[in-house]
């Protein structure tokens, strides 16, 4: 009998399999599953030639391709090859290769008439003289002539680990039976299916959202022709293995086709899994409902517990009715527990995305631009080339019933990113816009930066301020949606300028936390956030960061409304800084790497070890109120460039700027779930973000009593890394010999900036004693000068404080002040008009006993205190007797006295005849109870990254 060269390999034919066939690439760790496997052999000199054969290649495809190239390459003289005719007017990549190398080309439909060997085609096979035949990649049925004939034989590449899936369709046989291992068998061929002894395996792990594509693709492709070379020098060397095939585990399996592939209902939800994406993309798994035939892709297990709310989809025979969601469709397997679809084929061929099932109107067609028009007839031109059977490409051509295969997809994809410089295109997105004018129009949103990223249905809440119409989202931001919260639960934010409500927003639950945190983790697992290149990571940065600049005058006025703050300081730093910060961490994307490290060599053997910095996964950034949007641009740029996905709890009582940033994050690109917003408490958000077991890092600002709790939860739960910028009462040392209109003016900034409202502010003042009442007197005439009024005004120093509490918390620091017997100079009140307006004050006397000098007002409070004339050591002393050590200041013109106190002062940042000169490329971060790690800087990204080690002997 003849052999089909173990089994009908048609399941290897990119049409029918949906390959998509990548270039030759190198790929991770792997082993041989036979023992006695001889390693591969090591590189070779001028004086020790490789051994080398005449080979016939007989075979198809990118893979048959590259064999033949890699063969070549090693020396051996390939005297023929065999491949399938022309399709369509298309000729195979091997043939193509060959006949340029003007290696004999033999295109036989087949093989065999009658169970016999056309003599012809046997007749011109035994002319070429082949000592060995390499069948890649091949789906024909070869005679046994042609496979005893050579010399060595024949040897064949299966795509398992035989005799486990035995046949055709071999790969998704290992996805559809769950195998928790995949890998290659190359064997000598014989007469039966499959059963011939093997010469060599190697295996991989198998991931649990591998489909047949990317399993292909990550390890069969480019380890499989490593393989094929491998087994063959062997061969050359006569060190090739022949190891029977045990019986024991063997299976066969026949080919997957598109009515054997209807999904069975009445099993688990791993079950179903496993069936979906054992046909993603070939032949597809499908079900009846809604009276037509619906085939899913992109399928992965939702382990969360939680069922998202959506419209029911009857599906005849499932347990229970999908539900379509924002994320996609939701199925269930009979022990109901679920599983997500992201992509559905109609009965008509077209793809959509699952989410949009229910939707009946499409997106907007895009009116181009002359550029753009340009763009489309070029890319024309590109579908014309690949569908050469096509007179004329229209915008209602389909791709795919023009004859394209998947390895037209590659092509398409590769020469239209050739056309486009920056274009971020996937073979996913051809199949999901198959039709030329859908092509062109994701096409012209990619490049507008405005793809299916950026669409969201936002509910904003529109005011007619500052001369302006401000457009704020309100609700939470999951999964790249905005949503209610669990129960539509909702608190007011109110505006500090009035005390009028801005509007409700939506106040996040537990529940919330954990879909968000969900969202985040599959987006850094199985996202397109890890899977684009560093450096497309910081083209998307700066591309948030040019939206934030071109939102400026927006979110500076909703840093006023929400937050209090002085209009023209939100403009410069609160959305300015935030700004720089973003554009700071978006450089050093693609500047993160690892060392080599010298270590001692396992001789004779010789070792190498490198490091590798790699993202921590889901992190919880957990800001204040005081700048509600640059201190989430601190954390969340350094997490974000690291390439983590976040969770932002913004304070509850200024949520508004996160939620704008949030919508800006979809404009700009970012990938759905990477970035995600719960305004909510800290008793039930801060805690569960640091509870939960999926968050891996917990960025914090805040108090120091909270910062603890922050700190043992984060231990407790899963021991994950935690950065804490807490509290602080910061020292400022005013020496005598200092240039003193400066030191008034700078130390009015340190107290009084941004209403006091600053993690930095210098909590209190030393003043050296023969300056002091010179000092206190300018402070006081320069106090009331300032003008308090509404922060909107383009004239005003001093805001509202940030809420009602804190304005309460102000008066009554003061009143603690004055009775243990400070001086108050001034202020001290609440100032007599609407809103939660407070007197900037001054209080001079403070003794270090006092309640004053030691806690932090946070707020517009001068605390002077004087320290005698050259008393050096003193002053330090009673400076750093604090608990805290955020900030710290000196003013000088003595450069030895300003060097020795920056050495002696214990805080994160010593201020030298300045203050709060803060910049995006300098560390910041306290000491003692001030907390640790840092925000800003190159520093920042090591709270956000993880080192590994990686050692090799050779």
């Amino acid at each position: 009998q003849s052999s089909r060269t173990g089994g009908d390999r048609s399941h290897l034919l990119a049409p029918r399999t949906g390959l998509h066939q990548p270039q030759f690439r190198g790929c991770g760790s792997q082993k041989s599953n036979l023992p006695g496997t001889p390693a591969p052999t090591p590189a070779r000199g001028p004086s020790n030639p490789p051994a080398t054969m005449k080979i016939a290649v007989i075979g198809q495809s990118l893979f048959g391709q590259e064999v033949y190239c890699h063969l070549r390459k090693e020396g051996h003289e390939v005297v023929g090859v065999f491949t399938v005719p022309d399709k369509d007017g298309k000729a195979d990549p091997l043939g193509l290769e060959a006949e340029k190398d003007g290696v004999p080309v033999f295109k036989y439909s087949r093989w065999r008439a009658k169970g016999q060997a056309l003599p012809d085609v046997v007749a011109k096979y035994q002319a070429l003289g082949a000592e060995l035949n390499v069948l890649p990649f091949c789906s024909q049925f070869i005679p046994m002539e042609i496979i005893s004939a050579p010399r060595h034989g024949s040897i064949i590449y299966h795509p398992s680990l035989l005799p486990r899936h035995r046949g055709a369709s071999a790969i998704n046989w290992t996805l559809i039976h769950g195998d928790k291992k995949g890998g290659f068998s190359i064997f000598w061929a014989d007469d039966g299916l499959d059963t011939g002894d093997l010469l060599l395996q190697k295996e991989c792990e198998v991931l649990p959202d591998d489909t047949v594509s990317t399993l292909y693709n990550r390890f069969l492709f480019p380890e499989g022709i490593k393989g094929m070379v491998q087994a063959v020098r062997l061969i050359a060397e006569g060190k090739a293995p022949r190891l029977p095939q045990p019986e024991e585990g063997a299976t066969y399996e026949g080919i997957q086709k598109k009515e054997t592939a209807k999904i069975n209902w009445d099993q688990p939800a791993e079950a179903i899994h496993n069936w979906i994406r054992g046909n993603d993309k070939v032949p597809g798994a499908w079900t009846e409902a809604c009276e037509q035939k619906l085939t899913f892709f992109n399928s992965t297990l939702n382990t969360s517990g939680l069922v998202p709310e959506g419209d029911a989809l009857p599906i005849p025979g499932a347990h229970r009715p999908g539900v379509v969601t924002k994320a996609g469709l939701i199925l269930f397997g009979n022990d109901d527990k679920m599983l997500l679809v992201k992509n559905i084929q109609l009965e008509d061929g077209k793809m959509i995305l699952a989410s949009n099932f229910f939707k009946g109107a499409a997106s907007s067609v895009l009116e181009l631009t002359e550029a753009e028009l340009v763009t489309a007839e070029a890319v024309r031109s590109v579908w014309q080339r690949i569908l050469p059977k096509v007179l004329e490409v229209e915008d209602s051509t389909d791709f795919f019933k023009s004859g394209a295969a998947s390895v037209d997809v590659v092509r398409l994809v590769e020469e239209v990113k050739e056309l486009c410089d920056g274009l971020e295109l996937e073979n996913e997105d051809v199949y999901m816009a198959s039709t030329f004018g859908d092509f062109i129009q994701l096409l012209v949103r990619k490049l507008r930066g405005d793809d299916e990223e950026g669409e969201c249905s936002i509910d904003y809440v529109e005011m007619a301020v500052n001369k302006r119409t401000v457009r704020m989202p309100h609700q939470l931001f999951i999964g790249g949606e905005f949503v209610d919260a669990e129960g539509a639960k909702t608190s007011e934010t109110i505006n500090p300028t009035d005390g009028s409500v801005i509007c409700q927003v939506s106040l996040a639950q537990v529940t919330d936390v954990d879909k968000a945190v969900a969202a985040a983790k599959d987006a850094f697992e199985n996202g397109r956030w890890g899977k684009i290149s560093a450096r497309d990571r910081g083209r998307l940065m700066y591309r948030l960061a040019d939206l934030m600049e071109q939102h400026q005058e927006e979110l500076a006025t909703i840093e006023a409304l929400d937050a209090g703050a002085v209009y023209t300081l939100a403009l410069k730093t609160h959305v300015g800084m935030s700004i720089q910060t973003f554009r700071y961490f978006a450089g050093w994307c693609d500047k993160i790497q690892g060392s080599t490290i010298p270590i001692n060599q396992a001789r004779p053997n010789r070792n190498l070890t490198l490091t590798r910095k790699e993202p921590v996964g889901v992190c919880g950034i957990i800001i204040p109120w005081n700048y509600p949007l640059m201190m989430l641009s601190w954390k969340t740029a350094a997490c974000l460039a690291a390439g983590n996905t976040v969770v932002i709890k913004p304070a509850q009582v200024t949520p508004l700027t996160a939620l704008k940033f949030a919508e800006l994050t979809l404009k700009a690109g970012i990938p759905k779930g990477v970035v995600n917003v719960l305004p909510g408490s800290g008793s039930l958000v801060g805690q569960r973000l640091s509870d939960h077991p999926d968050v891996r890092k917990i960025g914090f600002t805040g108090s120091t009593e909270v910062g603890k709790h922050i700190m043992k939860s984060c231990a407790i739960s899963n021991v994950k890394k935690v950065s804490l910028e807490l509290g602080g009462k910061s020292p400022l040392i005013i020496f005598a010999d200092c240039d003193l209109n400066k030191a008034v003016q700078m130390g009015m900034s340190s107290v009084f900036f941004n209403k006091g409202e600053n993690c930095i502010a210098a909590g209190r003042l030393f003043v050296e004693d023969s300056i002091h009442d010179e000092f206190v007197r300018r402070v006081v005439e320069e106090v009331r000068k300032m003008k308090v009024g509404n922060p909107l005004d383009r004239d005003t120093d001093h805001g509202p404080q940030n809420h009602h509490a804190h304005l309460v918390k102000l008066m009554e620091y003061c009143q603690h002040g004055v009775k243990e017997g400070a001086t108050l100079v001034c202020g001290g009140n609440q100032v007599p008009r609407p809103g939660f307006f407070f007197e900037p004050t001054v209080f001079t006397g403070v003794e270090d006993h006092m309640f004053i000098a030691k806690e932090e007002s946070f707020g517009p409070v001068m605390i002077i205190s004087r320290f005698a004339d050259g008393d050096l050591d003193a002053v330090l002393s009673r400076a750093n007797a604090t608990e805290f050590g955020l900030a710290s200041g000196v003013f000088t013109r003595d450069i030895n006295k300003a060097l020795y106190v920056s050495d002696k002062l214990q805080a994160g940042t010593v201020f030298v005849n300045t203050y709060n000169k803060t910049d995006v490329a300098a560390p910041f971060g306290g000491f003692k109870q001030s907390g640790f790690g840092k925000d800003l800087g190159e520093a920042a990204l090591n709270e956000y990254l993880r080192v590994k080690t990686v050692t090799f002997e050779y």
